[in-house]
């Protein structure tokens, strides 16, 4: 199993362990005397993902008979070797309404009902490839290795103990001799049968077995084509409608996922496109399936809306991207000790960015996704605008995952969630209102606001204080007699909240240098609504262009909060240029390369992006 692991569904399987030690009814199986051996506290639950995540619970490592489940995988090998229509004329798809060792046939084909109970099993038993039994064995046993990932063995104490007890299926064996469904020596394919039914498999092997299901063939690990689509549809399909025997039904109606049983306790449902549940407890009703295994997948069903009429869902991969704010800074425009601050210590704060539809199997991928990212950060910002529906499970989970976070003192804010599908956007509110997260308007806000409380902790306290001319950056270089040139020509200004510094469209005469608080800069977007695509803030300027220019001002700047700033007219720039070359040099100089650390940052963001 794999290290990394996403705590809530950890968590969720414990409580449902813990839920089930209580139920005592039901009876270990008898009719085979070694299976009578098992214990009946014995419980094991186990999630497998389609990208081969497993999750257990409980007595996970002990190995069982597989019994009956392997009916579902012995039918799915015939079907890859055989094809549909060959496997029809000795095998049905019907659901009988009998016990599971019924000896009887359909009586218009004289042929099993279906391959999910003992008869059909048995009739695909006689259809193994191989020219002998031992390479017929062979077969079997390579064909649920694979399904599993891993070399199964039998358990030959049960396989004797089957053989020795297992009249019934002798009489179903010669019963399809008689009729012709099978043409070898009954013998020698209850033989096959009964090994076959005693492989070892633990709970993540068979979770990983009905993963590959899951998977639309594919072994989550491995990689290995074992079916094609058609063969899991065939396979899930007799799951859903036969892998509970005389069950069968209300199983559908309350649990709704592809399953089946097996008597030494073994229950293995499947959830398309998303994962498997595997539960071990040996004592069984009297239908023959697990007590403990039953009320599992039927809780697990309801708690997450897993239903297959009300889940359509596949698993895709609902984490667009994930970075850091030293990749992806705000669009606040700093001065160089900032920038070099947050160059060192942005990666504190990750950005997120979720896709599709968040429902069980996707947020149990996205919160594995982000174990690194969590484990290194103490801001983290969502953001929402993709994302376009949340259910129950997910909601459960994520809730789950950001109390874990908010543990660890991981600050969590979501940004965009009025952008979030219609579906979305109620459930993500809900989710911040229960977890007490921050929500605003955009990513880009939140980053800023987050990037502040961390240069609060790491720049020098003269970061925090008002900026004299000798400080900023526009003028660095100046000589005190310089300095005060161009201190007689500026002009302090001061500008509250909201007011608005520069006007779009207006002729520009000043450029500016923030010497406290920070402006935003603002541009119309196709709607004709003012989008906020910079900040500017302390020791960085504006205005420049249109004042170098002699053209019109193309955007809005407008105050985020009290600001102070220093004016320097066209006029007055042109004066230095001809009183003091050497200065008008110097913060013309400057600028340029102001304006290529800015390029040099969008380039950086740009390349973050792709």
């Amino acid at each position: 199993m794999h290290d990394r692991k996403s705590a809530p569904f950890e968590d969720y399987l414990h409580e449902l362990l813990e839920s089930l030690k209580p139920l005592d009814a039901g009876e270990v199986a008898s009719y085979i005397p070694e299976l009578a051996k098992a214990s009946p506290d014995g419980c094991a639950i186990s999630f497998a993902t389609i990208d081969g995540e497993v999750y257990s619970v409980g007595d996970s490592e002990t190995l069982f008979s597989i019994q009956s489940v392997s009916k579902p995988f012995a039918y799915a090998g015939a079907l890859m070797r055989l094809g549909q229509e060959a496997l029809l004329k000795k095998v049905g798809v019907e659901p009988t309404g009998d016990a599971f060792n019924s000896i009887v046939l359909d009586e218009v084909n004289n042929r099993p009902f279906n391959p999910m109970v003992n008869a059909g099993a048995i009739a695909v038993s006689a259809l193994s490839e191989g020219d002998s039994q031992s390479e017929r064995w062979a077969h079997v046993v390579d064909l649920f290795s694979r399904f599993a990932g891993r070399r199964l063995t039998h358990d030959n104490s049960v396989f004797l103990s089957e053989s020795a007890t297992g009249h019934r299926n002798r009489a179903i064996a010669y019963l399809m001799l008689n009729t012709g469904m099978i043409d070898r020596d009954p013998e020698e394919v209850l033989d096959l049968y009964f090994k076959q039914c005693a492989l070892l498999v633990s709970t993540p092997d068979l979770a990983l077995m009905g993963a590959t299901l899951a998977n639309n063939g594919v072994h989550p690990r491995t990689g290995e084509v074992l079916l094609g689509p058609a063969e899991v549809r065939d396979v899930l399909t007799l799951m859903m409608s036969c892998g509970m025997y005389d069950y069968a039904g209300e199983w559908s109606y309350e649990v709704g996922l592809p399953a089946k049983s097996g008597v030494s306790g073994g229950v293995l449902a499947i959830l398309p496109g998303q994962l498997s549940i595997a539960v071990w407890s040996p004592p069984l009703d009297e239908i023959g399936n697990s007590v403990r295994g039953i009320a599992a997948c039927r809780r697990i069903s309801g708690d997450f809306g897993l239903h297959q009429f009300m889940n359509a869902a596949t698993v895709e991969t609902v984490v667009r991207r994930e970075t850091r704010a030293s990749a992806q800074p705000s669009m606040r425009i700093r001065n160089p000790r900032e920038r070099d601050l947050l160059a060192t210590h942005g990666g504190q704060i990750g950005l997120v960015e979720l896709q599709g539809a968040l429902y069980l199997a996707s947020a149990e991928r996205m919160i594995r996704q982000l174990q690194d990212l969590t484990s290194s950060v103490s801001h983290l910002v969502f953001d929402m605008r993709r994302l376009r529906s949340v259910d129950a499970a997910a909601q459960r989970f994520f809730e789950s995952f950001l109390r874990g976070l908010a543990d660890r003192n991981v600050e969590v804010a979501f940004a965009e969630v009025h952008s979030a599908g219609g579906a979305a956007a109620p459930v993500l509110t809900k989710i911040a209102e229960a977890c007490a997260i921050r929500v605003f308007t955009n990513v880009d806000g939140a980053v800023e606001v987050y990037e502040e409380r961390l240069l609060e902790t790491v720049r020098e306290p003269f970061d925090a204080t008002r900026y004299g001319l000798g400080n900023l950056e526009l003028f660095k270089g100046l000589n005190r007699a310089q300095l005060r040139m161009v201190e007689a020509m500026i002009q302090p200004m001061q500008f509250e909240a909201n007011d608005y510094v520069l006007r779009r469209g207006r002729p520009g005469t000043m450029a500016f240098v923030i010497a406290r608080g920070s402006v935003s800069v603002m541009v119309p977007n196709a709607s004709g609504d003012n989008i906020r695509v910079a900040c500017i803030g302390p020791g960085q300027f504006f205005g420049e262009m249109a004042v170098l220019e002699g053209g019109l001002r193309s955007t809005d700047i407008v105050a985020d909060e009290k600001v102070v700033c220093y004016g320097l007219s066209a006029e007055h720039l042109k004066e230095l240029s001809v009183s003091d070359p050497e200065a008008h040099s110097v913060i013309l100089t400057n600028m340029v390369l102001e304006f290529s650390n800015r390029l040099r940052r969008s380039n950086d963001i740009i390349g973050s992006l792709q």
